[in-house]
C-alpha cells in the first residue's frame, strides 16, 4: 500500500479497510498496518482482493473521498462515491479544454515531450549497453533527430503542427528500432510499425503490450474521474479512448518497447510462439501470451523514483500518478501538466 499525492493505493491482497474514528485503517491479517486521516485523502484505490467495511464506504462518501475498485491487474471495476462530487466539474473543464484547439495543443506538447524524451532514452541506453551490436551511427543520428523534435515542441504551435513533429519523431525512432533487436534476428525483424492486424512477430508483440498498457491507463483515468474517451492529442472517435491513448504515449517507449525488446533479446519469447494466418496477420500462441503477461505484471512491481513527486513508486502505479497530475492540472491546481520523463 502507498499514499501518493492525496490518494491511498492498496495493493496488498487480503487487506481490509475500516473506519476508525476519523481515519481509514488498513488491516492485514487482523493487524493494523496503516492509518490515514480522512481529511488528507481525495481518493482510495483498491486493487484485487481488497475489501472495505460499509461504514468506511459511507464515511468516505460523506467526506467526498471516492473509493475505486480494480482487478489485481488494474482493470477498472467500479467506484463508490457520494451524491455530491467534483467529477462533473472536472469533466466539464476537460471537455472545454478538449474543444479548444489551443488548449489541446498545449497539453499535447507536454505529453509528447514525455514520449519523445523517453524514446531518446531507449536509444541512448541501447548505445550504452550494445554499441558493438548495432549501427551506432544510425542510432546516434536518430537520437539527435529526437533532440531536434524536443526543441520544436518548446515553441507554441497549432495542434496539426504538433502532430507533424510527433510523426517525424516516430519515423526517426522506429527507423532504427530494428537495431535494438540484438538476438533471434531470423525470427524478429522490424521494418516498420504496422497494426490492425500486425504483420510480423515484433509488431504483434508490441501491439499486445500496447493493449495491456492502454487498459491500465484507462483504469487510472476512470479512478480519478476523468473521461478516458475525450483526449487532446488524439481527437474524439466513437469507441476510442482518446485520453487513455494520449497519456499512454509517455509509457510506450519506457514500458512497452523496453519490455518487448528484453523479451526478444533474452529469448524469453521465441519465433515458434507466433503464427501467421492466411490473411497475413500474426498472432501469439497461448503459452507466449502467458509469458508476456507474467513479464508485464512482474515489470509493474519494480520501483523507481517518480521525477515529479520525488517518491519511489511501483511502475504499475505510475499511470495513476499521471492521471492524478492531469486531473490537478485540469482543475487549475498545477500550472502545467508534468509528463513522466524516464531518466
Amino acid at each position: 500500500m502507498k499514499k501518493l499525492l492525496n490518494t491511498l493505493f492498496v495493493t496488498t491482497q487480503g487487506a481490509y479497510l475500516a473506519k476508525e474514528g476519523e481515519t481509514v485503517a488498513v488491516k492485514i491479517d487482523g493487524e493494523i498496518a496503516m492509518r490515514v486521516p480522512i481529511h488528507t485523502l481525495g481518493g482510495v484505490v483498491c486493487f484485487g482482493q481488497v475489501s472495505c467495511s460499509p461504514y468506511l464506504m459511507g464515511f468516505c462518501a460523506e467526506n467526498g473521498v471516492a473509493v475505486s475498485f480494480l482487478t489485481e491487474n488494474g482493470r477498472f471495476l467500479a467506484k463508490v462515491q457520494g451524491p455530491v462530487s467534483g467529477n462533473v466539474l472536472l469533466r466539464r473543464e476537460q471537455y472545454r479544454r478538449a474543444d479548444d484547439l489551443k488548449s489541446s495543443a498545449l497539453i499535447a506538447r507536454s505529453v509528447l515531450t514525455g514520449k519523445i524524451a523517453n524514446c531518446r532514452t531507449v536509444l541512448q541506453r541501447a548505445l550504452r549497453d550494445h554499441s558493438e551490436k548495432l549501427d551506432a551511427d544510425a542510432v546516434t543520428s536518430a537520437s539527435q533527430c529526437l533532440v531536434n523534435s524536443l526543441r520544436r515542441l518548446q515553441v507554441e504551435s497549432p495542434l496539426d503542427y504538433v502532430r507533424g513533429i510527433e510523426g517525424d519523431a516516430a519515423n526517426s525512432y522506429f527507423g532504427v528500432f530494428d537495431n535494438l533487436i540484438t538476438s533471434q534476428k531470423d525470427d524478429f525483424t522490424f521494418n516498420e510499425r504496422n497494426r490492425r492486424p500486425p504483420l510480423d512477430n515484433v509488431n504483434c508483440l508490441l501491439s499486445f503490450l500496447y493493449t495491456l498498457l492502454m487498459h491500465d491507463v484507462r483504469s487510472a483515468l476512470e479512478s480519478v474521474g476523468l473521461d478516458p474517451a475525450v483526449g487532446f492529442f488524439h481527437r474524439d472517435r466513437p469507441g476510442r479512448y482518446s485520453l487513455a491513448l494520449d497519456i499512454m504515449e509517455e509509457f510506450r517507449p519506457f514500458f512497452a518497447d523496453r519490455l518487448g525488446l528484453s523479451l526478444i533479446n533474452l529469448c524469453q519469447v521465441q519465433g515458434k510462439g507466433f503464427n501467421k494466418k492466411e490473411s497475413g496477420a500474426v498472432w501469439m500462441d497461448d503459452d507466449t501470451r502467458k509469458t508476456v503477461l507474467v513479464a508485464y505484471q512482474k515489470r509493474k512491481q519494480e520501483e523507481l523514483e517518480h521525477p515529479f513527486i520525488k517518491e519511489k513508486v511501483a511502475i504499475g502505479l505510475i499511470p495513476y500518478v499521471q492521471a492524478l497530475l492531469m486531473a490537478r492540472y485540469i482543475r487549475g491546481d498545477l500550472d502545467c501538466y508534468p509528463p513522466f520523463i524516464w531518466k
